[in-house]
C-alpha cells in the first residue's frame, strides 16, 4: 500500500473515532428531566443530524418533538417526531432563516418544567440564524469576513451581534425552560460563546472588539450593521447546563492512535493551529522533509483551523491550500506524504474534505503544465489537486471538530 492510501485510511479512522454518537449517549445518560415537563430537541450545525439521530434513540418516547437545522446534503433520512431542515453554509440563506424562525416558534411559551435538549456543532453560525439586518446585508457581511482572512473568533464576534439567536439570545428565547446543551466544538479552546456564535452562552466579547475587527480588516459595512455592532449582547445566561462532547484535541489523539497502529511513531505538534493555511502547510512540510532521511517511520500531526486570505477567484478551501502549499517542499522525496482535511468532510465551498500530496505531486503538476504557486495565488487549489488525484473526498462525516493535518515519513 502506498503512503497516499495509508494517509487516507488514517484520516478515516481518526474521524470515525470522533463521531458524536457515543459522546451524545454519555451526555444524555447523565441528564435529568422534570417528569411533569416536556422534552424538546433543537439541533443546529453540520453535525446536527447525526447528533439528533442518536439523541432520538436515547430519548425515545420521552421526546415530545424536535427540529434539526443542518447543511445541504447532511440529512440522511427522516427522524421520528423531528422536523429536519437543510440550509446554507458558509453563507446563510432563506432556508437558514425559515428553519431558525421555526425553532424560535417551537420554544415559545415553555414552562420552567420543560427542557430543551440543544445539540450544537460547528457551522451553526450560518445555519442557525434569525438576522437583525436584511438577508442580503448579512450575506455580504459573511462574504467579507470569509475573504479578509479573519479567524473564527473575529468572525463570530461580528456575527453574534447581527442575530436574534446568537450571543445567548436563543437561551433567552427558551426561558423560563431549562436548556441541556451538548456541544461539539470546532473552535480552538472550546469557548462556548464562540462555537456557532454561542446561541446558549453568555457573550464574553464586547462592542469595542467587534468594532476593532471592522477597523483591522477595513471592512465596508452599511450603517444598519454598524448600529447592531454597537449593541451589547447578554452578559449572563442562567438557564443552561452544557456538556462539551468533542474537540480537535480528541481528533489529533485519534489520528495519533491510527498512525501508531500502522507502525508510525506519532508526534502531535500542535492542536491550536490558527495561522494562514499556506504558511501552516509549508511548516509541516519542512518538518517532514527534515526527517525524511531518518530511517524511521514517523507521523507529524497538527490540528486546528487555518485561515485563507483571498487573493484570486478560484475554487478551493483551507485544507486544500494547506496540502498544495506543501507539494513543492516535498518535491522529489520518495518516502513522504502529507494530508490535510476538515473533519466534517467539507472544505470551503467544495465537495472535497481537503487534499493529499506526496513527493511526486509537484512533478505530476509540472507534467500537466500546472504550478502550485500559481494555483495558490488564484486560490484555485481544487482543480489543481483534482488534476493529480490529490483531492480527499469523504462526503459528510456527521462530525465537526476542526481540521487535522498529518505528515508521514516512511522508513
Amino acid at each position: 500500500m502506498n503512503l497516499h492510501q495509508t494517509a487516507l485510511e488514517i484520516v478515516a479512522d481518526a474521524i470515525g473515532a470522533v463521531k458524536p454518537d457515543a459522546a451524545v449517549r454519555r451526555a444524555l445518560a447523565n441528564a435529568t428531566f422534570d417528569p411533569d415537563g416536556q422534552v424538546l430537541l433543537v439541533a443546529a450545525g453540520k453535525a446536527a443530524w447525526r447528533m439528533a439521530a442518536t439523541a432520538s434513540e436515547v430519548l425515545g418516547d420521552r421526546l415530545a418533538r424536535g427540529i434539526v437545522v443542518t447543511k445541504y446534503g447532511h440529512v440522511e433520512h427522516p427522524l421520528p417526531r423531528i422536523a429536519c431542515h437543510e440550509a446554507g453554509h458558509p453563507v446563510p440563506d432563506g432556508n437558514s432563516f425559515r428553519a431558525t424562525e421555526a425553532a424560535l416558534d417551537f420554544v415559545k411559551g415553555l414552562s420552567p418544567r420543560d427542557t430543551v435538549v440543544f445539540l450544537l456543532s460547528g457551522g451553526g453560525s450560518a445555519l442557525f440564524e434569525a438576522p437583525l439586518v436584511s438577508g442580503d446585508e448579512l450575506a455580504d457581511v459573511t462574504r467579507q469576513l470569509l475573504a479578509c482572512g479573519a479567524d473564527i473568533v473575529e468572525i463570530n464576534t461580528i456575527r453574534k451581534r447581527l442575530s436574534r439567536v446568537k450571543g445567548g439570545r436563543f437561551a433567552a428565547a427558551c426561558a423560563p425552560a431549562r436548556i441541556f446543551q451538548i456541544v461539539l466544538s470546532d473552535v480552538l479552546g472550546d469557548p462556548l460563546d464562540m462555537i456557532a456564535s454561542g446561541p446558549a452562552a453568555a457573550d464574553t466579547s464586547t462592542c469595542a472588539q467587534a468594532q476593532a475587527v471592522v477597523a483591522k480588516y477595513g471592512l465596508a459595512f452599511p450603517q444598519t450593521v454598524l448600529d447592531c455592532l454597537a449593541q451589547e449582547t447578554p452578559r449572563a445566561v442562567a438557564n443552561v447546563e452544557t456538556v462539551v462532547a468533542g474537540s480537535v484535541r480528541e481528533l489529533c489523539a485519534a489520528a495519533a492512535s491510527a498512525c501508531a497502529a500502522r507502525g508510525f511513531a506519532p508526534a502531535i505538534l500542535d492542536t491550536a493551529v490558527a495561522d494562514e493555511a499556506r504558511a501552516a502547510g509549508c511548516r509541516l512540510a519542512e518538518i517532514v522533509r527534515a526527517h525524511s532521511a531518518d530511517g524511521t517511520r514517523r507521523a507529524f500531526i497538527m490540528g486546528g483551523e487555518t485561515v485563507v486570505k483571498l487573493t484570486g477567484h478560484g475554487k478551493g478551501g483551507r485544507n486544500q491550500e494547506f496540502a498544495l502549499a506543501a507539494a513543492p517542499i516535498l518535491d522529489g522525496l520518495p518516502n513522504v506524504a502529507l494530508i490535510s482535511v476538515g473533519s466534517d468532510g467539507t472544505d470551503g465551498p467544495t465537495d472535497a474534505a481537503g487534499g493529499c500530496v506526496d513527493g511526486e505531486t509537484a512533478a505530476r503538476l509540472r507534467a500537466r503544465g500546472l504550478s502550485a504557486d500559481r494555483a495558490l495565488a488564484e486560490n484555485d487549489a481544487y482543480p489543481t489537486l483534482a488534476a493529480v488525484d490529490g483531492l480527499v473526498i469523504t462526503g459528510p462525516t456527521g462530525t465537526n471538530v476542526n481540521d487535522v493535518a498529518i505528515g508521514l515519513v516512511d522508513a
